[in-house]
């Protein structure tokens, strides 16, 4: 007994792996035409009964290969045509399927795994020549920034009598995909870069091209064309390159209040993700209107942490990151277009799970700052003690701009008037933002409180 127990599991295990789907009611519909052909070819001893009896089990043994062949000798191919994408903007990957065998497949079904939100991979292939290579594109609207796992896909076919069905794990079909958080183009950020404090020049030698030239060199691969010196080349009759220093300007640093708890609005609302796609999808063909962000402080925060820092670094200056989420997102000042990938990367995966407060974040960061640093504070916090601190910094000789976004209007019960009330009276460049506000608008048009 113990035994016909264990081969039992081991057969149901089997089954499992296989991806086998029996339909039971057809298979026992032919299980007792057969037993009566079966019982009538006996009893009669009649040709035509034996006769029908062996067809209907060839048919289900044909029906069991045929089945099996055609999953099997089915091929995809998946290729990402935008591994990297944006929230707002569209990713898309090309599909390549061919049939492999020499008979041809009447439906194969395609199902993805993979967990990012409204991404529609799934599809039936019907009426597949062999040999031939069927190719589509997909293209999906990113609405949640984030690391995505897209696949594997899962392939589902049968035979033409609907008796069996072989689901298969196709290989090579896992991909993984970053989408950024957006970012809006601002054609202006006050205050204006010409007012923001500049720095002593330091004398640090940097792989950017700037305008303070510290000397020369000798040529060495990989080293840029722009950058060789042609006087100074012609001179000593080999190539030299000029070396450079830092800009004597400040730095820029982001501090994002990523604290649990001070966060509102809704994090996941399955209809919101999947209404107004058509509207969304003619912004994204050209009009100029931002795309809605997902109804939560956190991403509203996240999004202008990400366009401020696109926007000094488009305008040649430094810039770094803090975070107070659980993992202490952190970048040091740096320029150029690596420096918004990396800032880009981290800014897609943070998350409000942080415990420290915000006031003990601008604390531990500025402990080492120089007081030439241009600080950006962005956080939906309502209480006082992180402003009488950016206060206290003010003083010191920082430069601040600080982003609030309202969480009252994202649904938490706290009156924010206080709030904006103190940042006011203390002098502190001020953009209040809130649910539904256009946010190339807020931040580059007169709506700061100074």
């Amino acid at each position: 007994m113990a035994f016909v127990r264990s081969l039992w599991a081991r057969l149901r295990r089997l089954y499992e792996r296989s991806g086998f789907i029996l339909n039971l009611r057809r298979v026992w519909l032919l299980i007792v035409i057969w037993a009566v052909l079966a019982n009538l070819a006996i009893a009669t001893n009649r040709d035509i009964f034996f006769r029908l009896s062996y067809l209907i089990v060839l048919v289900v043994a044909a029906a069991f290969l045929w089945a099996l062949y055609s999953i099997q000798s089915f091929k995809l191919e998946r290729e990402m045509v935008t591994p990297r994408a944006q929230v707002g903007k569209v990713t898309e990957e090309k599909f390549s399927a061919t049939s492999t065998g020499r008979i041809p497949k009447l439906w194969i079904e395609l199902s993805d795994g993979g967990n990012m939100p409204g991404h529609l991979v799934g599809r039936v292939l019907s009426g597949m020549a062999p040999r031939i290579k069927y190719t589509w594109n997909v293209r999906t609207l990113c609405r949640l920034r984030g690391r995505f796992h897209l696949g594997p896909i899962i392939a589902s076919s049968g035979d033409p009598f609907g008796l069996f069905i072989f689901n298969r794990t196709l290989p090579n079909t896992e991909r993984a995909l970053v989408v950024y958080p957006m970012t809006v183009d601002l054609p202006i950020f006050a205050p204006s870069l010409g007012t923001l404090r500049g720095g002593d020049a330091r004398f640090q030698r940097t792989h950017h091209v700037t305008t303070n030239v510290s000397g020369t060199r000798e040529y060495t691969p990989g080293d840029s064309f722009n950058r060789i010196h042609w006087n100074s080349t012609a001179r000593y009759e080999r190539l030299i390159v000029k070396e450079f220093e830092l800009d004597p300007t400040a730095d820029v640093w982001i501090l994002l209040d990523l604290e649990r708890g001070i966060h509102a609005g809704a994090w996941w609302e399955q209809a919101w993700y999947e209404r107004d796609l058509d509207e969304v999808w003619l912004e994204n063909r050209g009009a100029a209107r931002q795309a809605p962000l997902a109804p939560n402080t956190e991403e509203y925060a996240v999004t202008c942490a990400a366009t401020i820092a696109k926007y000094f670094l488009d305008h040649q200056r430094a810039v770094g990151l803090a975070a107070s989420n659980h993992e202490h997102a952190f970048a040091q000042p740096d320029r150029g277009e690596r420096q918004l990938t990396r800032l880009l990367e981290m800014l897609a995966v943070v998350e409000s799970n942080g415990s420290e407060p915000f006031a003990q974040l601008l604390a531990r960061e500025t402990a080492t700052m120089n007081r030439s640093i241009t600080l950006a504070l962005i956080t939906a916090s309502p209480e006082l003690e992180w402003i009488h601190y950016a206060h206290d910094l003010r003083r010191r000789g920082f430069h601040l701009i600080a982003i609030l976004v309202d969480a009252s209007s994202f649904g938490m019960g706290v009156d924010f008037a206080p709030v904006i009330g103190e940042l006011e009276a203390g002098g502190i460049v001020t953009y209040t933002i809130r649910q539904g506000d256009d946010l190339r608008a807020v931040l580059s048009g007169g709506l700061a409180t100074r």
